[in-house]
């Protein structure tokens, strides 16, 4: 089964340091890295935060090249590129039916209001603060039965959407939801059009989580959230079949995989 054979690649992962946020080399995971003293680290084109300790972390979305690569640009003005291969995953297939005909294809009237939200929810996530505590890792916000994986392609009414970037936990609705980590919230929204109860928050180095279809929101934009702190309730708001958190995270524009990110 995949969804099963998704959990599994978890421990086959490499693993980068022993404790607190770990290398996960495999599509949606990410690396975390140790810079020397005055480094900096360039990947792509584009500069990344190095922290005071020289940990820096990379992430790898769902259809990431399998070689991926940075370059390190020491202190003494020379340079190393070092290589990293990503382990291939597979992802799962899912069918939902019963979904109401204005979610899978919104009247054009509707339209608007999805593009505005949509470049609400992709500015939220566009800072690169210092905040560091993410290095200590994620904990899970909800425990409950896992009701879809990140990655799965899915098919509304028989229709494809596009893949799920997040991980579903089914749960009832009003159940607490608590900050896997420190960070601060960028945005906080009871009624978007597709992911209803909406709360994104910065853990700083271009990391972010997402909880979407709550059914209250606890915590307001520029709220600074300690780990395990109430943020906010499980719904069934924008477009669901029933009441769960569908949680997400994303490294600027790269949408990552809860499960790859938890470390308890």
């Amino acid at each position: 089964m995949r969804i099963v054979a998704a959990f599994i690649l978890l421990l086959g992962s490499h693993i980068a340091c022993a404790e607190g946020l770990q290398s996960r080399l495999t599509p949606g995971g990410i690396y975390v890295g140790q810079a020397a003293p005055g480094s900096r680290i360039v990947y792509g084109e584009q500069p990344v935060r190095v922290a005071k300790d020289g940990r820096f972390i990379l992430g790898f979305g769902r259809d990431a090249p399998l070689q991926q690569s940075y370059t390190e640009y020491l202190a003494n003005g020379q340079s190393k590129t070092v290589n990293l291969t990503l382990k291939p995953r597979e992802y799962d297939i899912q069918r939902l039916t019963g979904i109401d005909r204005k979610y899978v294809a919104p009247d054009e009237k509707v339209l608007s209001r999805i593009r505005s939200e949509a470049e609400q929810v992709r500015e939220a996530r566009v800072l690169d603060t210092d905040q560091s505590d993410l290095f200590n890792g994620f904990g899970w916000p909800v425990k409950g039965r896992i009701s879809g994986v990140y990655g799965s392609q899915r098919y509304y009414n028989g229709e494809p959407g596009s893949p799920h970037y997040g991980l579903d936990i089914a749960v009832p609705t009003g159940t607490p939801v608590a900050a896997p980590a420190n960070g601060i919230v960028r945005l906080a929204d009871p009624d978007l059009y597709y992911s209803g109860g909406t709360i994104i928050i910065d853990h700083g180095h271009g990391l972010f989580s997402s909880f979407l279809h709550l059914s209250e929101v606890a915590v307001a934009v520029g709220t600074p959230v300690k780990r395990g702190e109430i943020i906010g309730e499980v719904g069934a708001t924008g477009r669901v079949t029933g009441a769960h958190l569908d949680w997400r995270y994303n490294w600027f524009d790269q949408r990552l995989d809860p499960a790859l990110l938890t470390v308890d």
